[in-house]
């Protein structure tokens, strides 16, 4: 009779960098939401808007950076490099949207990306 022997290289890998790259752009995506309501009732919510909008894009550029590790040197799967990718093409656009003061599409904007994010968190 054949027994199976499990190996390393087919256990699935974790990649913990990544899932707390996630979690900090998911974080970061809640509070935009915060300061965007601080933005309509406080005179300093503009200054935390714009604000986070820098570390949001940050943590965006992060999770690629966390995708493209766990991929090349770390061998997992590229999917994460794509969906890290697609993050920052919306990222990127919400900034555009942003600086150019387009809420009807920059508002539903981010609650996709924040949606999204979720989502990826907990696929990870």
């Amino acid at each position: 009779m054949a027994t199976r022997v499990t190996t390393t290289a087919n256990a699935p890998r974790s990649f913990p960098f990544l899932r707390i790259a996630i979690a900090l752009q998911t974080l970061t995506l809640f509070l935009q939401a915060v300061s965007a309501g601080l933005l309509l009732t406080s005179s300093y919510g503009d200054t935390l808007h714009s604000a986070g909008a820098r570390v949001m894009y940050a943590a965006s550029m992060l999770y690629v950076l966390a995708a493209v590790l766990a991929w090349k040197p770390g061998g997992g799967p590229s999917r994460p490099v794509w969906h890290a990718s697609g993050f920052l093409v919306l990222a990127s656009v919400q900034v555009v949207l942003g600086i150019a003061h387009v809420p009807s599409v920059h508002l539903p904007l981010g609650v996709l990306m924040f949606g999204l994010s979720v989502l990826a968190l907990a696929r990870r």
